[in-house]
């Protein structure tokens, strides 16, 4: 409970940093309710974790239903994360660094801190949920499915940002998926 409890702690840390300080202030996005909460943000001007949990309502509501670990594991991880993307906000313009190199560092800190949730067993929740779901309904690949997820809000993000956002944009999701898929991976091997 302690190792799960410190994941959630350092992993928020961590999104929060990531996404205040190397992805918000270029307009950056990522895929996932992060993503969602993002393009909200940019569009709307509200709170992005605030976001993220309205959004994440409904698919929390069936998961209390259909499938209640994934509830138990998961909610605390997204509100603590969500509320630290809010707090952290006061960090936006304490650095400022070239977008690209932005979107690598935001990318790693984000992967790192979904990365060391996931390892302890819990997430931030949000779009993970669907799709798993939609895996159990269609035998489909999970981790397919969380790519044309986040390819779908990246799609939508384009609207919303410039073209060089949008393409820093994509290898923030790369360099994600790359952390989180590497930290994950070792806990499969037994490390």
């Amino acid at each position: 409970m302690i190792k799960k409890m410190a994941a959630i702690l350092v992993g928020s840390l961590l999104l929060g940093v990531g996404i205040n300080v190397f992805l918000v202030p270029h307009h950056l996005l990522d895929g996932g309710m992060i993503g969602l909460g993002l393009i909200a943000k940019y569009v709307w001007h509200v709170q992005a974790g605030l976001t993220m949990i309205v959004l994440s309502v409904p698919l929390y509501v069936a998961a209390w239903f259909y499938y209640r670990p994934f509830f138990y594991n998961s909610l605390h991880g997204l509100l603590f994360s969500s509320w630290m993307i809010d707090v952290l906000s006061v960090l936006r313009g304490v650095v400022v660094l070239d977008p690209l190199v932005s979107a690598v560092i935001g990318g790693m800190l984000v992967g790192v801190g979904i990365g060391l949730m996931l390892r302890e067993e819990t997430s931030t929740g949000g779009t993970d949920l669907l799709a798993q779901f939609i895996a159990r309904w269609t035998n489909w690949n999970v981790g397919m499915i969380i790519f044309v997820i986040d390819a779908c809000i990246i799609s939508a993000g384009s609207i919303v940002i410039d073209s060089v956002p949008f393409i820093h944009s994509l290898v923030v999701v790369t360099v994600v998926g790359a952390v989180t898929t590497m930290l994950t991976r070792e806990k499969t091997m037994g490390v």
